[in-house]
């Protein structure tokens, strides 16, 4: 069985829904831009995003395509179909989990007490910290838990950003992926490898043993990347795909680079509006640094801090990153 057996047909809805907004978004296009690329009436995408029209096969299909998302939105359609299977199976056919299969999270199993992400630039990279509070509110121990690294150079132009990044993808050697628990460090494995994206499971073991969250406990996990700016750039969003309590972004550039920084939030069901709060700026050893916080953000709401440099001319075309 998989990692999905305990999702709903609704929520396996909504999930789907969600990854074609972020991929869409991802992509730097209007809702009505994707449909009309895609070959559907102007309001369909809209439809689908809202959850008014259930996903189909098609439309999952052309989705993944035009946005060139590496069948991640495939992969949700694949999930709401299994839903929808196991809803009319008989429940003597449904077989429980093995333990080894015990996904990081399925349905309410894990809480993000705090989320803590912070973006450091030196003017040629983007160094990524990210410190988690996880409790586990299931019934069964989580041994891995999943992160996602997506970039975009050129949002709104996926055709020159797939060229950009064909001959310039993204390696784990210059990510340089770290990740740490309770003072050890954790194990990872790839789960998707593209160019421009990358999903990784962060194990709770290493070489010299394994250290489960178990039912009921709460823990900080920490792990941190390197991209190139050549690669990654002037925005950095937030994605919420699991309960959070509350969530932070800290934003660190030199103050001579003179950034100014604002933000969007974008629900299942709004557009991208301006953040409900201004991010705070404070100057500490020649950095400029900004910060944004929320209390209890909605499922698959996305928040994005933007950025331009006052002191740089602009480039022709945006770079874009996120992390989850």
């Amino acid at each position: 069985m998989n990692a999905q057996n305990d999702v709903t047909v609704d929520q396996a809805a909504a999930d789907f829904a969600a990854e074609v907004a972020y991929w869409r978004e991802v992509r730097g296009l209007a809702k009505k831009a994707l449909a009309e690329r895609m070959g559907f009436h102007p309001s369909y995408v809209s439809h689908v995003e809202s959850g008014r029209h259930k996903p189909t096969v098609d439309f999952a299909h052309r989705a993944d395509e035009t946005l060139t998302a590496g069948k991640a939105i495939w992969h949700k359609w694949c999930d709401y179909e299994s839903a929808r299977a196991r809803q009319t199976r008989s429940a003597a056919a449904v077989v429980p989990p093995r333990r080894s299969e015990q996904p990081y999270a399925t349905g309410s199993a894990v809480v993000v007490e705090h989320d803590a992400a912070r973006l450091d630039y030196d003017g040629t990279s983007y160094r990524l910290t990210m410190r988690r509070l996880l409790r586990n509110t299931g019934t069964e121990p989580i041994t891995r838990y999943l992160i996602r690294i997506s970039v975009d150079r050129y949002p709104g132009d996926p055709e020159r950003s797939n060229a950009h990044y064909r001959a310039h993808p993204l390696t784990w050697d210059e990510l340089a992926l770290t990740a740490a628990c309770r003072g050890e460090e954790m194990r990872w494995e790839a789960k998707h490898d593209r160019d421009a994206f990358k999903e990784v499971w962060l194990l709770f073991d290493n070489a010299q043993g394994r250290f489960p969250l178990y039912p009921g406990e709460s823990v900080w996990i920490e792990y941190a990347y390197t991209v190139s700016d050549t690669k990654w750039g002037n925005w950095f969003q937030r994605a919420v795909r699991l309960p959070t309590e509350h969530l932070e972004v800290t934003l660190a550039f030199p103050e001579a680079l003179d950034a100014v920084v604002w933000g969007t939030e974008t629900s299942m069901t709004a557009e991208a509006s301006p953040l409900r709060s201004a991010p705070g700026i404070r100057h500490e050893n020649g950095m400029r640094i900004f910060t944004w916080s929320t209390a209890d953000p909605a499922p698959h709401a996305r928040y994005r801090l933007e950025w331009r440099f006052r002191s740089r001319k602009p480039e022709h075309g945006m770079n874009q990153g996120e992390f989850t």
